[in-house]
């Protein structure tokens, strides 16, 4: 099938080369000149493991290309993906401006029939709005084109999106006409095994609101479990207990369960949010929804509590080592981190911060470029040199199984703050370092 996608970003770029390795021929386009010549490159925009590789073999193949030339992408593809951003408004809104902006170029290029799929994050109703730009478009140009627009959510996680892609558990397809189901039914039938489709299909407005519910729903999980962390510092209940108890409880499931310092990233605190603009739009109180992103504050607000508070209110002066700065391990992606959120607090409050993380660094400099008292180490143990206070806070696999004894040779006082709860709280202490970390005793 010929495909052309519009937006080369996380989820533009990996849906097209995951397209391209299944034999379909594949046109990426963006207006960002030099990404598209990053990307003619075989170079990765971003981290993303399995990426790279997956660029190279495709480029070299033939199966997949990367234009700025927006009229070629429309007229040589038969199916024509929207992958671009909907960054948060000021009110929590999504903004449309960009998907809007790919429909309207759509209908001034079009030249046969299309059927354009949404995949862009977008509150219910977008797909009409969608065609009603294109079909403005062809008015103008006094053209009659048949096309279809449909929805088709995506579902990657950063740090394991390619095999989200090629081995998806389930895609959901909005659709409204027979046609357009056995196009996408095509499409994705390489992806599952011959007994198990794994296409799950309904209405358009269902499947833009199957994709806020689910991240809604996980962003609950998380948040209920930071909650009762909260509880279990208090009464002397430890949290990963009560995840392992309440997990093995088939009706709940073990998934979403790890009490920490919060959620961030691109998704969760957008999508929530946005979900709670389009219900207010409607009149609709969504408290349990509200209280998520509230939760969700609170935790990050106790954890810094915590760290200030063992240094009597004052952090002036101190040194810190943080590991990690990512939302997530398995990506360098910074939206929205906790990590970076904790550095900027022990900056306002007067401390030297001194970073390592595995795959985020250059962002991270970018990002802090006009910040004097910020390192960032390429090793970990040299950012622990001289601290005051190791904090951990994205959960890395190369921070699981540290060398304490180095650390604590190294380290000004043996201080840990442990942001994601990744070592165990007896063995630590018997080493001689003061630990704390997140519902469980210190």
């Amino acid at each position: 099938m010929k495909i052309s996608i519009f937006g080369t970003g996380y989820v533009g770029l990996v849906s097209g080369l995951g397209f391209a390795e299944m034999g379909n021929q594949v046109i990426c386009a963006d207006v960002d000149l030099q990404k598209i010549e990053k990307l003619n490159r075989q170079e990765a925009p971003f981290y993303e493991p399995g990426l790279e590789e997956l660029l190279q073999q495709n480029s070299k193949s033939g199966r997949i290309s990367f234009s700025a030339d927006i009229e070629k992408a429309v007229t040589e593809s038969d199916l024509l993906f929207i992958a671009v951003g909907t960054p948060e408004d000021e009110d929590g809104a999504s903004d449309l401006k960009y998907v809007l902006q790919v429909a309207r170029q759509i209908g001034i290029h079009m030249n046969r029939e299309k059927l354009i799929v949404n995949k862009s994050t977008v509150p219910v109703g977008t797909i009409k709005l969608i065609h009603d730009e294109i079909a403005k478009a062809l008015h103008e140009r006094k053209q009659v084109i048949g096309f279809q627009v449909v929805s088709n959510p995506e579902f990657l996680k950063e740090g394991s999106a390619i095999s989200d892609c090629l081995r998806p558990n389930r895609i959901v397809v909005g659709c409204d006409d027979p046609k357009s189901k056995e196009v996408m039914t095509k499409l994705y039938k390489p992806f599952f095994p011959k007994d198990n489709p794994g296409l799950v299909f309904m209405n358009t407005a269902s499947a833009e609101m199957t994709k806020y519910a689910a991240n809604a729903m996980l962003a609950t999980r998380i948040s209920f479990m930071n909650e009762l962390s909260q509880l279990c510092e208090l009464v002397g209940a430890d949290i990963e207990s009560i995840r392992c108890g309440i997990g093995s409880d088939e009706r709940i499931g073990p998934h979403f369960l790890y009490a920490g310092i919060g959620f961030g990233g691109s998704c969760f605190p957008k999508d929530v949010k946005a979900l709670l603009k389009t219900a207010e739009k409607k009149g609709v109180s969504l408290g349990i929804v509200r209280e998520v992103l509230n939760a969700n504050e609170k935790q990050k607000k106790n954890f810094f509590a915590k760290v200030k508070s063992f240094y009597n209110g004052t952090l002036s002066g101190l040194h810190f080592a943080v590991w990690g700065l990512s939302f997530k391990p398995g990506t360098d992606d910074l939206r929205e981190s906790p990590a970076v959120e904790m550095v900027h607090f022990l900056l306002k409050n007067g401390a030297h911060v001194h970073v390592h993380d595995p795959v985020a660094m250059e962002k991270g400099r970018l990002l802090f470029s006009q910040d004097a008292a910020i390192y960032f180490v390429d090793d970990p143990y040299k950012a622990v040199e001289g601290a005051d206070a190791l904090i951990v806070i994205t959960e890395w696999k190369s921070f699981k199984e540290p060398d304490f004894a180095r650390i604590k040779s190294l380290i000004k006082e043996p201080v840990i703050f442990d942001g994601r709860n990744l070592y165990n709280c007896a063995e630590v202490e018997a080493l001689g370092f003061k630990y704390f970390s997140v519902g469980r005793k210190s």
